[in-house]
């Protein structure tokens, strides 16, 4: 695909790294294709992304130790930013079967610690955690503290199975920032999206990512009532960056906004996406 000259620096907050360590070749898998992190980086590059938030794929019953050390190794001497997947022990309150779940649920192995969150945080390698709480399930209250005491960012999945009211109750109104990814309604929820739009209005620390976003309504809806609270995704290498961008380029609003979702805004909430805060520009 030909390279996009859009004149926008672009930082990506949301592109998953799933590593693959066959044969000694890294790789990066997306279904139907299996591309490695140079192709990732120059698909990133085709299309003006000048720095990328990475982090392994959501897996059920395994420890995410491998897979963060994976992305942080790969993103040496790349414009990656490795962002560190957590685990958590609790189910969402929000259903009987979830409160039956949190009467018996006990943690294992594979469950985030408090100790796990405070050596990621401290570790030059990690910039902020990600959580899909559809598979990993929600922090219980000493992993939340941790989250505060450290103050990281923290980019959560946001959809049908993890919905505003659900996440609000969890994560939301804490010491850190929380980026809600697909603005919470995946898969096209249209209805979620405006439920976590309205949610911006009561939580000063919340964020909305666009990627898998296809609504232009509820896009333009959010950057015009809440201009610096939406960043931009991509959601590579699931969704090509350059289609992530072109999308965003054609929503109807002004030029500066088109700044803040891009980077302004990411860079506010995450600081070392900031131009001056790396030499990647």
């Amino acid at each position: 695909m030909l390279e996009l000259e859009h004149g926008f620096r672009v930082v990506d907050v949301y592109t998953t790294l799933a590593l693959d360590e066959r044969e000694g070749e890294s790789r990066t898998r997306r279904p139907g294709r299996t591309i490695t992190p140079d192709r990732l980086e120059r698909e990133m590059h085709q299309a003006g992304i000048t720095r990328s938030i990475v982090f392994p794929p959501a897996r059920r019953e395994t420890s995410y130790v491998a897979p963060n050390n994976g992305v942080a190794r790969h993103s040496v001497d790349r414009p990656f930013v490795a962002f560190a997947r957590i685990r958590g022990t609790r189910h969402s309150e929000h259903t009987t079967t979830g409160r039956l779940r949190n009467a018996v649920n006990r943690p294992t192995d594979d469950h985030t610690t408090p100790e796990d969150v405070e050596m990621y945080a401290y570790d030059d390698r990690f910039h902020g955690f990600v959580l899909d709480p559809t598979v990993d399930d929600y922090p219980d209250e000493d992993l939340l503290e941790t989250l505060e005491d450290v103050g990281l960012p923290l980019v959560v999945h946001g959809g049908a199975d993890a919905p505003p009211n659900a996440l609000a109750d969890a994560l939301l109104g804490r010491e850190f920032p929380v980026i809600v990814a697909h603005f919470g309604g995946h898969p096209l929820d249209r209805k979620l999206m405006h439920t976590m739009v309205d949610l911006l209005e009561k939580y000063d620390d919340c964020y909305l990512e666009t990627s898998f976003v296809r609504y232009r309504d509820v896009l333009e809806r959010a950057v015009l009532e809440h201009p610096d609270r939406v960043l931009f995704g991509s959601g590579a290498p699931a969704s090509h960056p350059n289609v992530a961008v072109m999308e965003t380029l054609t929503l109807d609003v002004s030029e500066d906004l088109l700044r803040r979702i891009f980077s302004k805004n990411a860079c506010r909430v995450i600081d070392v996406l900031s131009p001056d805060a790396t030499s990647w520009q």
